[in-house]
């Protein structure tokens, strides 16, 4: 499996992302801090008016009294119930939208990686990130993270109590901190590595399903189902083992902080009662000073308890944030030696050099100019450097040497947003997605009209929507109309008419396409390039005739450049490829 592929945020970088999405809101989250405070201040005048109920039952007092500090008892009760519900909910609301705006960001990043990175991690890690991980986090946030912060609010107020009724009762506490802290070092620091672990054997689980029923024709007509049952129970297996010793360390954990609370009891006890005995302190204070920390006993199971559960989100939340951490982007951006400047609907590729990770480069010093309003059609044999010249050019993949300039801005580093207004692909593999054939078609213009769609269509001779039942309203993709791969191609040159951007590339946009249909997508792909800036990866060489100018790659470099006429009276290269292209299709 390809564990640490993808990028996962340190700590300090995850503390950081959340701060900067929880500040956002600041008003929001002072008064839920107030509001926590206020519901602690409540919950710490129970014991001092039991204490005070003590004294007056011990001093033969007033019933009246009683009754009123009775009721005055439940009066602070029900306050703190209600704020420390109150400001649970607030603070599990602002982190909720806090983990939303994140996980847009991670959905954000990772569409934005290299395609080659991504296939190398695994499409498993990608959805584990924005699915499993968001689900760890969103949990923990809506239960784990309130209790913990008011269990927190609880102990230090508490705390401040205690040395108000006397110093030395908040000494006697602190006891048995040094146990519990110990503990909970002890706890962290062989945990963390474990739930790091699980949420990566998760991810490599998700992989192995996601393969196997993707897989599923293959795997049936070749008898493989025992072998993937296998491998998704080997999977299942390690993640287990690996969640097996986090539940051992926690069991040991709370058998500790368990004899950390009889310590701290005792001390709190022997401390009251030598007190008492030196009329230090009444009967009451002293009552109150054990109640106080008999209080303590939940939050700070709660608060140490939690960790375990915040450390499982933490893990979570790392993976998210390390998506987001583009630094690829900061690797482009020392690449870049002069600031970025060209045609503001051109490309320049200056002295490019790529290659994938661990094989020898694809592009070499690889060096093109196209011009505004200028059509090149890229041609070679296959394993050229073609398809891999057009990924560079939309920043698909970083380069590792050399400048790419693509509208006037720098590939390399310039936010996707801004790149994505200026150049625009459609490739050999085109995806309808699950809607109504309008929806589909308004990915590209949100705001379009019906009869905006509809001339986009006509213009790439998509007449077959009209035909439909439905029209526009016709469901697509999963459970719907099936478009042929041609009608697909259609649909996907209209949305490009639609996007209008000025700069457009053709990835064998139409290589699938039959004898029959060939010239039809053709005509098509000339109408949604008309008036663009075009870069074409041509599959059929009649493509490139039409061009402007035709590049000819060998083994990632460009060995030919010029137009159709002047290539063929060169003789070179692409004149030995014309010929060869139109005896094949002399051939019966």
């Amino acid at each position: 499996m390809n564990h640490g592929i993808l990028p996962i945020a340190t700590p300090r970088e995850t503390r950081r992302a959340m701060w900067r999405l929880l500040a956002a809101k600041p008003w929001r989250l002072a008064l839920t801090v107030v509001t926590l405070l206020a519901a602690s201040c409540c919950g710490l005048a129970g014991p001092a008016i039991l204490g005070i109920m003590v004294n007056i039952a011990a001093t033969g007092g007033e019933v009246p009294d009683l009754l009123w500090l009775a009721l005055g008892l439940l009066a602070a009760g029900g306050a703190g119930a209600l704020l420390g519900v109150a400001g649970q909910n607030m603070l599990a609301r602002i982190c909720e939208e806090a983990l939303a705006d994140l996980r847009e960001e991670v959905f954000a990043a990772a569409v934005r990686k290299p395609l080659a990175e991504l296939e190398k991690a695994g499409i498993g890690d990608v959805v584990a990130r924005v699915s499993g991980d968001v689900e760890a986090v969103s949990e923990a946030i809506s239960g784990v993270l309130p209790a913990f912060t008011g269990a927190a609010f609880t102990i230090a107020v508490t705390l401040l109590g205690l040395g108000v009724i006397d110093w030395r009762f908040a000494v006697a506490v602190l006891v048995a901190a040094p146990l519990q802290v110990f503990t909970l070092r002890w706890f962290l620091k062989r945990t963390a590595p474990i739930y790091r672990t699980v949420r990566i054997t998760e991810a490599d689980r998700t992989e192995q399903i996601i393969e196997t029923v993707h897989g599923t024709p293959s795997v049936l007509a070749l008898g493989l189902q025992d072998r993937h049952s296998d491998l998704v129970a080997a999977a299942s297996r390690e993640t287990i083992g690996h969640s097996l010793r986090g539940v051992n360390y926690l069991t040991r954990f709370y058998n500790r902080l368990n004899l950390a609370e009889l310590i701290g009891l005792s001390a709190v006890l022997a401390m009251g009662f030598l007190l008492h005995a030196e009329g230090a302190v009444t009967i009451g204070a002293a009552t109150a000073a054990a109640l106080y920390f008999y209080r303590l006993f939940d939050p700070i199971g709660t608060v140490l308890g939690q960790f375990d559960e915040l450390q499982k989100a933490a893990a979570g939340l790392g993976r998210m944030v390390g998506l987001t951490q583009d630094r690829a982007a900061e690797h482009g951006a020392a690449l870049a030696g002069r600031p970025p400047s060209g045609p503001a609907a051109g490309i320049v590729l200056d002295s490019v050099t790529f290659a994938y990770p661990g094989q020898r480069p694809a592009l070499k010093s690889v060096s093109l100019q196209v011009e505004p309003g200028e059509s090149v059609a890229i041609v070679g044999t296959s394993g050229a450097g073609k398809t891999t010249l057009a990924k560079v050019i939309m920043g698909l993949e970083k380069i590792q040497d050399g400048c790419v300039l693509v509208g006037g801005i720098d590939a390399t580093t310039a936010p996707a947003h801004e790149l994505r207004e200026r150049i625009a692909m459609v490739s050999q593999e085109v995806h309808v997605f699950s809607g109504t054939l309008a929806e589909d078609l308004r990915l590209a213009k949100p705001n379009a009209t019906a009869g905006e769609l509809l001339q986009a269509l006509r213009a790439v001779g998509a007449a077959w929507v009209e035909a439909l039942d439905d029209g526009l309203e016709t469901s697509v993709g999963a459970g719907g109309h099936q478009p042929t791969p041609e009608q697909a191609q259609q649909l996907a040159l209209a949305r490009l008419m639609l996007k209008d951007p000025p700069i457009a590339v053709l990835d064998e946009a139409t290589a699938e396409a039959g004898t029959g249909t060939a010239t039809m997508l053709d005509r098509a792909a000339e109408a949604a390039l008309a008036g663009r800036t075009s870069v074409v990866i041509a599959h059929r060489l009649s493509q490139a005739a039409s061009a402007d100018t035709v590049v000819v790659m060998d083994q990632g470099r460009i060995v030919e450049s010029g137009s159709h006429a002047e290539l063929l009276a060169g003789g070179g290269r692409y004149a030995r490829l014309w010929d060869a292209w139109n005896s094949s299709l002399s051939r019966p």
